[in-house]
């Protein structure tokens, strides 16, 4: 518990304390939240901000009266960035860089391997990397949509050894503690089964995104990599208090005893899928059981567009998902394949693999 051997911290804070009256941003919470990072670095942890409140933090600017459209929110976005880096800047008496991140970003392994290295060269050079979704040019198929699992991204990325989710609420309870008074907070969680989230509510400030739901994702997606994570209240100082002295001041969720492997792990839990190969139900027991290669003769059917080297989610023509994937042919050629009577490896080219989808390039789905 706490973070007494932690090296690598992603501290993830919401527009609930960024501008908690929709009134621009306010230092009021963040005093605490800054001392706390500044005590991290004087103890050798490396520190990166995921800080939503760029939406909030311009809100000011732009008539209430306004529908809130799409484009609406974008302006906002585009206004409000500015001060709440501004904001978190005057805060600390070192250097920080501002990092927009869109989920086109993340998962595009080339521009994600480049994100790794950038946010790992500004921590080798002491600074602080302050990230946050690109609201500004996103769109539904291009946002992560919240910066709970964004965070959990960031911490894969940056090889984080915790991840601090600060919420609203001491933690994860075992009802809503906003309208249930006997409600009992839930101090470690081992294992994220369907029963967690069960349990978790929804978001319960004025101007957040992101409820227990999406912190519960974001844990998932951390404690798969190996990253201990802590759901803790961030309006008020006590909480920061107690992780530096060990204690765990709210809701701890363990890490895998063994993680996943890197690549495995943004092909699972950051890369969106470009489409769907098909296998039949036989074949899924052996790809389950052996995790062995696809070969083309094998699949029964491609849905949607997609290049040789993108990610495809592998399921069964009954509808069971099995697998995300690195496809090694196009959907074009798939198709092309599948309506040919020949020898699959006359049509191929010479540089091409004998798989679809090789033993190495597969995560396999719980569900």
């Amino acid at each position: 518990m706490g973070l007494s051997t932690s090296k690598r911290l992603v501290i993830k804070i919401g527009s609930a304390l960024i501008a908690p009256n929709k009134k621009g941003c306010s230092s009021r919470y963040l005093l605490g939240i800054a001392q706390f990072i500044v005590r991290c670095r004087e103890r050798g942890i490396q520190v990166v901000l995921v800080s939503s409140g760029s939406v909030a933090a311009g809100a000011k600017l732009f008539d209430e009266n306004q529908e809130r459209t799409v484009t609406i929110k974008k302006a906002m976005a585009a206004a409000g960035q500015a001060e709440m880096l501004a904001t978190w800047d005057k805060l600390f008496d070192f250097p920080t860089a501002q990092v927009l991140l869109t989920h086109a970003d993340l998962r595009n392994r080339d521009r994600y391997v480049n994100i790794k290295e950038t946010i790992a060269c500004l921590l080798e050079n002491d600074i602080l990397p302050i990230i946050n979704e690109n609201d500004t040019v996103t769109t539904d198929s291009l946002k992560v949509g919240d910066n709970d699992n964004l965070s959990a991204m960031v911490a894969a990325a940056s090889d984080a050894d915790t991840l601090i989710i600060c919420s609203d609420v001491n933690g994860l309870y075992d009802k809503n503690p906003n309208t249930h008074q006997d409600a009992v907070l839930i101090p470690v969680v081992n294992d994220i089964t369907p029963d967690i989230y069960a349990i978790a509510g929804d978001a319960t400030s004025l101007v957040g995104t992101g409820g227990m739901k999406t912190k519960i994702q974001a844990a998932e997606k951390a404690v798969s990599n190996g990253v201990h994570t802590y759901i803790v209240n961030g309006f008020n100082d006590a909480p920061f208090n107690m992780l530096l002295d060990g204690k765990n001041p709210g809701t701890y969720f363990a890490p895998h005893a063994k993680p996943m492997l890197e690549h495995l792990h943004w092909m699972t839990h950051t890369s969106s899928t470009q489409g769907e190969v098909v296998v039949n139900e036989e074949f899924s027991g052996d790809l389950l059981n052996d995790k062995i290669a696809l070969n083309a003769e094998e699949v029964v059917g491609v849905n949607g567009q997609f290049s040789a080297g993108d990610t495809v989610l592998v399921r069964t023509d009954g509808g069971t998902r099995l697998a995300k994937a690195k496809t090694n042919y196009s959907s074009c050629l798939l198709n092309f394949i599948a309506d040919q009577d020949s020898d699959v490896t006359a049509i191929m080219s010479n540089d091409q693999s004998d798989s679809v989808i090789s033993n190495k390039g597969i995560a396999m789905l719980n569900s």
